[in-house]
């Protein structure tokens, strides 16, 4: 993450694949997008200098030229604390988006898990589900967190969330384990319900795919 020193440099990317192949256009856009680059216009964007993303978008640059296209990457540095100040915070709020995106959907895992649970349907396969469907969870609050420059203090209620969904399914698992294996005793685990599916703010919502 850039430092206080470091806020006000950035690289400054353009790429432009006419004439190149359809793929490669869609690459550059898939890359800039998932480091979060802000758009200053078509074809024009700017990101904060770290080591990560100079090497990423050293590599573009080298993909673009590769496949017939333009790019390049220049470094820059806003000496204009306002100007500053404005970049950080276009760059917050949408790191602000994406985690909001990701707050109202995670109650969905609490629900199903509750539905689950409601119906007598602890059992490893729906454990298994529900681990791949955390697992997806995880990896996409890593991707927002990655591009999260300027520490959004949304990503602390995130983490927050993922680490009570983590818990939520231990709970699962203990009582999947609990039927299958009747004779032993029940495990002293708080009942999964419907409240569990509600965060701070967000309440329930109707089930949607996890975005991978």
């Amino acid at each position: 993450m850039p430092s206080k020193r470091d806020s006000g440099r950035w690289l400054l990317v353009s790429v432009s694949t006419a004439g190149a192949a359809a793929s490669l256009r869609v690459h550059a856009w898939r890359r800039l997008r998932g480091l979060g680059a802000l758009y200053l216009q078509q074809s024009v964007c700017l990101l904060p200098m770290t080591e990560t993303t100079e090497r990423e978008i050293a590599r573009l640059v080298s993909k673009v030229h590769r496949g017939g296209g333009q790019a390049r990457c220049l470094h820059v540095q806003t000496s204009d604390e306002t100007e500053t100040a404005a970049l950080i915070t276009q760059m917050q709020a949408a790191a602000d988006e994406e985690y909001r995106d990701f707050l109202e959907r995670l109650p969905e895992f609490f629900t199903e898990l509750a539905t689950e649970t409601a119906r007598g349907r602890a059992t490893f396969t729906e454990v298994e589900e529900s681990e791949a469907d955390l697992s997806r969870y995880q990896t996409w609050a890593a991707k927002i967190q990655a591009r999260d420059y300027f520490t959004s203090p949304l990503g602390d209620r995130v983490r927050a969330e993922l680490l009570r969904a983590a818990e939520a399914l231990a709970q699962f698992e203990a009582l999947a384990l609990a039927q299958d294996a009747p004779d032993h005793p029940q495990p002293t685990t708080r009942r999964i319900d419907a409240d569990d599916a509600q965060t701070p703010d967000n309440g329930t919502s109707s089930l949607r795919a996890v975005r991978p």
